[in-house]
């Protein structure tokens, strides 16, 4: 698979940059809006959490299903798989994940952040990472396949440039926050719940507008100012005892698709 892809507006004012399938640039007017891999704050620029959100290990890494315990990390096991290129042109390019149900995943965490050498789960899936990109949005489309009635929660975690002064804010549902009460809340990340959009206002650039289709919730974090993860997800799950199971998560239809559009305001 190529390495990277280059995405240009019809504009030609905005190129989106993806490598492996993970977001590593948005320029619009050649002005970086995406957290930069190897600057302080996440090692990442954009990942997905799937099929649960959150830590598992007080749960001794363990997941019910209807066909039984499941063993998944942090956020679950799809990071662990490599996407495959499906198809690209200009503006949009298109990604997947295949994953046949028990088969044993190597976990990156163990062993210094987990006691659980491989993961697995108890389904067949497919997972679908579509970018397209216009003059002042980029748009990225999730398509899961799998057996109906599957357990499961979704979450993207796109990481976003910020100034490094501290003094931006973020609006959604008429109220406003900013960056240092994210900040406070820590690990467990700052809940916006039933909200499909959010407005990240930039000190040193366009303001970012982030609406979504399917999620219905936000959760922010960030332990630096020069950064900001603003994540769509299915389900908050710091509400939770951690013993996830089909009462707290979403159950598929056999087919689920969920959007998030970035613009640039």
């Amino acid at each position: 698979m190529k390495n990277i892809i280059s995405l240009i507006s019809k504009g030609k004012d905005s190129k989106v940059t993806i490598g492996k399938g993970e977001l590593l640039s948005l320029k619009k007017d050649n002005l970086e809006y995406i957290h930069q891999k190897g600057n302080k704050g996440w090692r990442n620029s954009d990942d997905e959490m799937f099929p649960v959100i959150g830590p598992t290990s007080k749960n001794n890494f363990r997941v019910h299903t209807n066909k039984g315990d499941t063993v998944l990390d942090q956020h679950g096991l799809l990071r662990e798989l490599e996407y495959i290129l499906i198809s690209s042109d200009e503006n949009s390019v298109k990604f997947i994940k295949k994953y046949k149900k028990n088969t044993k995943i190597k976990n990156s965490k163990f062993p210094e952040k987990s006691s659980e050498k491989h993961l697995f789960w108890p389904f067949d899936f497919t997972f679908e990472k579509n970018f397209t990109l216009s003059n002042d949005i980029l748009t990225i489309d999730f398509i899961i396949h799998s057996e109906k009635g599957m357990p499961f929660m979704l979450g993207y975690h796109p990481a976003f440039l910020l100034s490094n002064t501290g003094k931006e804010t973020f609006v959604s549902n008429d109220k406003s926050f900013n960056l240092e009460e994210i900040k406070k809340v820590g690990s467990n990340a700052f809940p916006i719940l039933n909200s499909d959009k959010i407005i990240l206002k930039n000190i040193d650039k366009k303001d970012l507008e982030i609406t979504t289709k399917g999620f219905d919730n936000f959760m922010l974090w960030t332990e630096v100012n020069n950064m900001v993860c603003i994540e769509p997800i299915t389900q908050y799950t710091s509400y939770t005892d951690q013993k996830f199971s089909e009462d707290n998560m979403h159950l598929s239809k056999g087919k689920n698709s969920f959007s998030v559009a970035i613009k640039i305001l």
